[in-house]
C-alpha cells in the first residue's frame, strides 16, 4: 500500500507536538519564562527535523519511541535558533508561522532567555532520554553541539549576515546553506541511522540524503518568499530581498532556482535508493519538502 505521506507527517507531528509540551511543563523557571518558551513551541511549524529522525528510525524497523526524546531535543534548539532569529538585530520579523514573533509578544530580553532555555534544555533532553545507551547519548550530545555551534548553524548564520549586500556565487552560497539549514537536518538524519545502530555503508547514503534534501530545502523556502502565498508561509512573502539577502533565486533566477531544487532532490532520492531500508516514508517526506507551499 502506498503512504499516505500528508496523513504520516500529520500523525507524526501531534506526537511531536504532545511530547515537547510535556517536557516542558516539567520544566521549573520563571512563570513568564517558561510561558515565553512553551508559546514559540505551540506556535507549531511542520516539525521536518524530528520527524526525519523518527522516520529514519522507522526505515531500519525500530521502535519511534526510542528517537522521541532526541527528537524533541532536535526542536528545542530550532525552535530557540528562529526566536533569535526574528530578533530586531537579526532579521527583524514581526510575524512567525502566522503569530507574532516572540519578541513582539513579550519583549526582546524574554525572548532572548527563551531561545538561551530551550537551548539548553535540549541538552538535559539528551542527558536523559530513556531507551539509549551512554555511548549513543555522548554521540547525540556532541554532535547535535557541534551541528547547532559556532562551525555549523551559528557560524553560517554569521556568514548569512555578512554577506547581505554582497553578491555571492553559489558555491559560496550554497556552503552558507548547507551550515544554516542543512547541518541540522543532516543531524536528524544521522541521528536516527545511530539510534537504530544502523550499518556503515547505509549511513553514508543517508547522509548523502540528507545533504541534498536539506539544499532543497533551503532552494524552496527562497522560491517561496518570492511565489509563496503569505497567509499559508506564515510570515511576509519578500523578506529576503528587503534583507538583502543572497538567495538561489536572486543568483540563478527562479527558473535556475527551480532547476537547481530538481537536481538536489534527484540527488536525494539517487542516494536513498542505493540503501536497503525500509524508505517509502523518507521518500515521501522528500517529496513534501519540494512540492510544499509553506
Amino acid at each position: 500500500m502506498t503512504l499516505d505521506v500528508v496523513s504520516y507527517l500529520k500523525t507524526k507531528k501531534t506526537q511531536i507536538n504532545e511530547h515537547l509540551i510535556m517536557l516542558l511543563k516539567r520544566t521549573e523557571a520563571p512563570k513568564r519564562l517558561k510561558k515565553s518558551m512553551l508559546y514559540s513551541v505551540k506556535a507549531g511549524g511542520k516539525r521536518l527535523r524530528p520527524i526525519l529522525m523518527l522516520a529514519v528510525i522507522e526505515a531500519f524497523q525500530c521502535k519511534t519511541e526510542y528517537g522521541m526524546q532526541p527528537a524533541a531535543a532536535l526542536e528545542f534548539v530550532h525552535t530557540y535558533s528562529l526566536i533569535h532569529d526574528d530578533l530586531p538585530a537579526m532579521d527583524d520579523d514581526d510575524l512567525r508561522r502566522g503569530l507574532l514573533t516572540n519578541h513582539k509578544k513579550f519583549d526582546e530580553a524574554t525572548a532572548i532567555l527563551a531561545g538561551d532555555g530551550l537551548l539548553t534544555f535540549a541538552f538535559t533532553c539528551l542527558a536523559q532520554a530513556p531507551f539509549i545507551n551512554d555511548k549513543v547519548k555522548l554521540w547525540l550530545i556532541q554532535e547535535l553541539a557541534n551541528a547547532a555551534g559556532s562551525s555549523e548553524m551559528i557560524g553560517g548564520q554569521m556568514d548569512d549576515i555578512q554577506a547581505e549586500g554582497k553578491t555571492l556565487d553559489i558555491i559560496a552560497l550554497e556552503k552558507i546553506y548547507q551550515k544554516k539549514t542543512g547541518r541540522l537536518l543532516e543531524f536528524a538524519v544521522m541521528a536516527g541511522a545511530t539510534i537504530a545502530n544502523g550499518d556503515q555503508s547505509t549511513k553514508d547514503n543517508l547522509q548523502l540524503f540528507a545533504r541534498h534534501l536539506g539544499l532543497a530545502f533551503q532552494i524552496q523556502d527562497d522560491i517561496l518568499d518570492i511565489e509563496g502565498d503569505e497567509s499559508m508561509l506564515g510570515k511576509p512573502v519578500g523578506s529576503d530581498v528587503g534583507n538583502k539577502k543572497n538567495t538561489y533565486p536572486e543568483i540563478l533566477g527562479i527558473e535556475g532556482a527551480k532547476k537547481q531544487l530538481k537536481v538536489h532532490f534527484e540527488k536525494a532520492l539517487d542516494a536513498l535508493n542505493r540503501t536497503s531500508i525500509q524508505h517509502e516514508a523518507l521518500e515521501g517526506i522528500a517529496h513534501f519538502v519540494i512540492e510544499r507551499h509553506y
